[in-house]
């Protein structure tokens, strides 16, 4: 049985001028909702978006915070195990109540905004795309995810077509690091912290460890950093991300997860960005979630039911609609990091049977009209096509990272 193909048209991609590619969506649309926004509109919103400082002291700017109720993070997490039979079984999600650790996470491009730059009034997307990425670390970790400025997907298509580049690539960052200094300050009180980002958050986090964690007193605080979705290399020197090396073992600490995914029977053609190789000839990172979690390979995925923009467009089993947001489908995917002549990537492989009731295939392809973007990959999908071994790995990692430091 074929998965229903039918998938969120993007309709128009543009490569992030800070080195990251992202998608955008064209003209401005919410929830399967299209406006056209004006000049003067958007140029009055830009003003707006970006006057002033962010104040992490208020709620308002975090989606999700421990200190905040009915956050994004709340929303309904539970899943459904699809098995190669048919037969389906509801798994409720359960949240720590007191988890000894914390994840502190940025998400992708997803802000539909019409200014170059984001304002701090998060929409629905926004909202969406924290519980999709970020919910499931609450079974281990509190949550952190604040509200930045970020180049929307808006601003991305416009120099599709011709536009002039004209938002602030350090308006962004620049809350990012506000939010984490307001975090450390309020928050911490010595906690050991895992950073997540996905595609420009993946980008916003290794600045983050590059320029304010290397050398700084929060630098022993971390307990790993997974900037995902997103090309990343090693310092030739060291090796390392800044001061932290890349992850060879599931208990290691202080240390750094990263790749970016493509389906193993579609690797990147020689034009995509996405896990390329530097004119030195330095490799991107791509370290094997699946490997590093203890379970040989085999990815425990955690798909959405309604896709990376909220519109319902999955089937996982003939004949039936599951009732949860999520599903997994055991035994039906795999990961290896691959390494052509140009590109380093974790190749996912999905293995389907057309003769079982369960879908033969996923959804996580870029898609435009009728056209599959093959040098985007498994882009929108990078964090769920692996949830679960990257839940199960922070769970190993905050328990050395307890032991180490209680020794300390």
């Amino acid at each position: 049985m074929r998965m229903q193909t039918s998938v969120v048209a993007l309709f128009g991609l543009a490569l992030a001028a800070c080195g990251g590619a992202e998608e955008s969506v064209s003209p401005k649309q919410t929830d399967g909702v299209e406006t056209e926004v004006s000049e003067n509109e958007g140029d009055a919103a830009t003003a707006a978006a970006v006057a002033g400082e962010a104040d992490y002291a208020d709620m308002a700017n975090w989606l999700c915070h421990p200190g905040k109720e009915d956050d994004a993070c709340s929303a309904n997490l539970d899943h459904t195990v699809v098995n190669a039979d048919g037969t389906l079984e509801e798994m409720s999600f359960e949240r720590a109540d007191a988890p000894p650790v914390d994840c502190f996470y940025v998400y992708p491009t997803i802000s539909f905004d019409s200014t170059p730059n984001s304002d701090l009034n998060a929409g629905p997307e926004e909202e969406r795309v924290a519980a999709l990425q970020l919910g499931a670390f609450g079974e281990t970790c509190r949550l952190f995810a604040p509200v930045y400025r970020q180049i929307t997907l808006t601003h991305l298509q416009s120099l599709m077509g011709g536009a002039e580049f004209s938002a602030d690539p350090e308006l962004g960052f620049n809350d990012v690091v506000d939010a984490w200094n307001t975090y450390l300050e309020t928050e911490n009180n010595g906690r050991g912290v895992v950073l997540i980002g996905h595609s420009q958050g993946a980008r916003m986090v290794e600045r983050l460890m590059r320029e304010t964690i290397s050398g700084s007193d929060s630098e022993d605080l971390i307990i790993s950093a997974m900037p995902i979705g997103y090309t990343m290399y090693a310092d030739a020197e060291t090796g390392n991300v800044g001061a932290f090396p890349i992850c060879k073992t599931g208990d290691q600490t202080g240390c750094v997860i990263g790749y970016v995914s493509f389906r193993s029977d579609f690797p990147p053609p020689a034009d995509s960005r996405f896990g390329d190789t530097s004119a030195d000839g330095q490799r991107a990172i791509c370290v094997n979630p699946a490997e590093l979690s203890g379970d040989e390979g085999v990815l425990d995925a955690r798909l959405a039911r309604t896709g990376f923009f909220g519109i319902e467009n999955a089937s996982f089993v003939e004949g039936q609609r599951i009732a949860t947001p999520y599903a997994s489908l055991p035994g039906m995917l795999s990961a290896e990091c691959v390494e052509t002549d140009g590109h380093t990537y974790l190749a996912v492989e999905v293995t389907g049977d057309p003769t079982d009731p369960r879908a033969d295939d996923i959804l996580g392809d870029v898609v435009v009209g009728p056209d599959v973007l093959r040098d985007w990959g498994l882009h929108l999908i990078d964090i769920n096509v692996a949830m679960g071994n990257l839940v199960s790995i922070v769970e190993t990692q905050a328990a050395a990272w307890a032991t180490t430091s209680t020794e300390e």
